[in-house]
């Protein structure tokens, strides 16, 4: 089939060319960004697009004149995508639903580590020479308390390493995880949560329910210097409460690999250009806040496997096939 990539960096031509050897479909590589100016761009039957993409009623009008008939996602979440407006014009949406939940997992703990140890801030110092120990006291893990929301697979993941810590791990989700029971994890809600946890990690899709999950009143029930880590979806936190929340010290540390409005932002060198966000700058002069550009998802092995599925769902399609991973 042919199909055209949008938002393609070089490690997505290369995982995704060495992936179509098996498949064989005819790949265009393109790098602008999926919206409704670049959809004329589509000229394939089948699109193939990331996060960040905008994927709204505008921009699937455009490509269903254009005659796309399938869109394939290279990633797990679709809330960038009008489901209903595709579904109305007949296009296909498939999805990669799980690719290595350890690396999202690993990435979260590697920001709690950074954040409880001041990392950051040491590496800075000692290559400035400064080796003074002043203000980079860290806790030990062990014995901590971890809330985590939302286990599925990665989150029961990182509530499994979390328990090695020697941590007692409380979780909330809809449906439990009965695998997360079985090493000790408890099911609370999320007050309970919220108040006990010393640090929280965010592992959860965003909806309409979860939109803005972390606001002003979860804030104020959880204990003052709670850790904060976000590796899921930018909008589970209002990031203006976080700013307040930093500012009073009801929020410790936060460790961040999305944020809300991070289409304009991350995927792209910005090193030489001003900064238009004014909320985000403001984040990052905060010297408990460690910002990641969603990269947590960004190993080897998951590039192969997220490849791998997605060509493996577009070959389905093609072949009229029933795709386990059709949204």
């Amino acid at each position: 089939m042919k199909v055209a990539f949008f938002n393609t960096k070089s490690y997505d031509r290369e995982f995704f060319t060495v992936a179509n050897v098996r498949h064989n479909h005819a790949i265009t590589f393109l790098e602008p960004r999926l919206d409704r100016q670049t959809a004329l761009l589509a000229d394939a039957p089948a699109i193939c697009i990331f996060v960040n993409d905008e994927v709204d009623k505008y921009t699937l009008q455009v490509l269903a004149n254009n005659n796309v008939k399938l869109i394939a996602l290279r990633c797990a979440g679709y809330n960038n995508v009008d489901v209903q407006t595709a579904k109305m014009l007949g296009i296909k949406l498939v999805r990669v639903p799980a690719y290595s939940p350890y690396a999202v997992a690993e990435h979260a703990v590697g920001l709690i580590l950074a954040l409880n140890r001041h990392l950051h801030r040491a590496y800075n110092r000692v290559r400035e020479g400064n080796f003074s120990l002043e203000g980079l006291l860290g806790f030990d893990l062990h014995g901590r308390t971890i809330g985590v929301i939302g286990t599925g697979r990665v989150g029961g993941v990182f509530a499994k390493i979390m328990t090695g810590f020697g941590c007692q791990v409380l979780a909330y989700d809809t449906y439990t995880n009965p695998a997360c029971e079985a090493i000790g994890v408890r099911y609370v809600e999320l007050p309970q949560l919220f108040s006990q946890s010393d640090i929280i990690s965010l592992h959860c899709p965003l909806t309409p329910q979860t939109y803005h999950l972390v606001n002003e009143v979860a804030i104020s029930q959880m204990k003052p210097n709670t850790m904060l880590i976000n590796t899921s979806r930018g909008a589970l936190i209002d990031t203006k409460a976080i700013i307040s929340a930093l500012k009073s010290g009801k929020i410790g540390s936060l460790g961040l690999d999305v944020y809300e409005r991070e289409s304009e932002i991350f995927f792209e060198n910005l090193s030489d250009k001003i900064m238009q966000d004014d909320t985000f700058a403001r984040l990052m002069t905060f010297p408990n806040v460690i910002i990641t550009g969603h990269q947590a998802f960004f190993t080897d092995e998951a590039l192969r496997s997220i490849s791998e599925v997605t060509l493996s769902n577009i070959t389905q399609i093609e072949r009229g096939q029933l795709c386990d991973n059709e949204i």
